[in-house]
């Protein structure tokens, strides 16, 4: 049996027609410990060799595609590997397209190339352990959010339905045990079973129709579901407010949502600039969460959000680097990455509070 790789190690596939360029690229990988490296020619041999790749080292000119095409195809896959561009000397230009397109960072193909590689390197190995990090807290959240439900459907279910069946079972008892009673009498008994039947079953029905659960509190330290304020009309604000989320990342995002959520906030993802601009104006929206972008000439602090000085909310930006940029270009916060999921909950608690 093949012993496992330790944690650390990278699954690297250089994709150039460069023999030279590749040569040297694997050489640093193997001196600096970052684990196997493949290396391919083509666009089509590329595609074909990403499983198990944790990060493409991706020329921007090759014999049968463009970059560009490239970067868009690998991140469109479920779980796609790290993309790093290597441009040449001199096209910045095309390295901030390349980013905009969903890379996570660029090379120049100068004699800087093999003293930046290492430090690219160490970002892609710390961002896979994030991931992998975000994954376990999401398991772990969704995992609560479950537990949590089905314990206040219970005491719902035994607060709401226990009254009406343990009316319903006495009057019962009670025509089983005189059977000489008065039709009156009789009557009333079985309309009052009637009664506590409805009431059961239009409990049932509330709970079948649920769209969207609310809690109240039951006892101390315990919380039921309130039908009463189940419907839409009767939902109040989170008080913490509406925080949005621009951030493309799918696993990251989605952790962040569900981080927000448990803190308070009324979160929605916004799927592009507009959008983001467009909700950040609205009334109640205390939080901006945004992907900040890279030190690239070019690449924008803020993921293309430009706040405006005289704001109600705040803005948060996720950066790989120190944020200098992000702070200059108007965030409130910056957040290094990788972060600790339950630091990241405080943190956003205290900014808006």
């Amino acid at each position: 049996m093949t012993a496992p790789e330790p944690a650390g190690l990278l699954r690297v596939l250089v994709v150039d027609d460069d023999h030279t360029i590749a040569r040297l690229v694997l050489h640093v990988l193997r001196s600096r410990g970052f684990g196997a490296a493949g290396h391919v020619t083509t666009g089509r041999e590329a595609l074909d060799a990403l499983e198990g790749v944790d990060l493409v080292l991706l020329d921007h000119q090759l014999p049968d595609a463009s970059g560009l095409d490239l970067v868009e195809t690998i991140r469109a896959r479920p779980n796609p590997p790290a993309v790093i561009v290597i441009t040449a000397h001199g096209n910045e230009s095309l390295a901030a397209a390349a980013l905009r397109l969903g890379a996570d960072d660029y090379l120049a193909k100068d004699n800087s190339l093999l003293e930046m590689l290492p430090q690219v390197l160490e970002r892609a190995r710390r961002n896979r352990e994030l991931r992998k990090a975000l994954a376990a807290a999401e398991r772990d959240l969704v995992r609560a959010e479950r537990l949590a439900a089905i314990g206040e459907m219970t005491v719902t279910l035994h607060h709401s339905i226990n009254n009406p069946l343990m009316a319903a079972s006495a009057d019962l008892e009670l025509l089983l045990e005189e059977p000489g009673m008065a039709p009156d009498e009789r009557a009333r008994t079985l309309r009052n079973i009637q009664g506590s039947l409805h009431r059961i079953r239009d409990i049932l029905r509330q709970i079948g129709e649920l769209r969207e659960v609310r809690t109240k509190a039951y006892l101390p330290g315990i919380r039921m579901v309130d039908l009463e304020q189940a419907n839409p009309a009767a939902r109040r604000q989170p008080h913490r407010g509406i925080a949005l989320v621009h951030v493309a990342d799918e696993d990251l995002a989605r952790v962040i949502v569900l981080l927000l959520r448990h803190a308070g906030f009324a979160v929605e993802r916004c799927r592009s600039l507009d959008d983001l601009r467009g909700n950040a104006a609205r009334l109640g929206t205390s939080l901006v969460v945004v992907m900040g972008g890279t030190d690239a000439a070019g690449a924008h602090p803020l993921g293309g959000f430009d706040p405006p000085p005289q704001r109600d909310y705040r803005v948060v930006a996720l950066a790989a680097g120190d944020g200098a940029a992000a702070r200059s270009a108007g965030a409130d916060r910056v957040v290094a990455l990788p972060f600790d999921p339950g630091a990241f909950t405080t943190e956003m608690v205290s900014l808006v509070n």
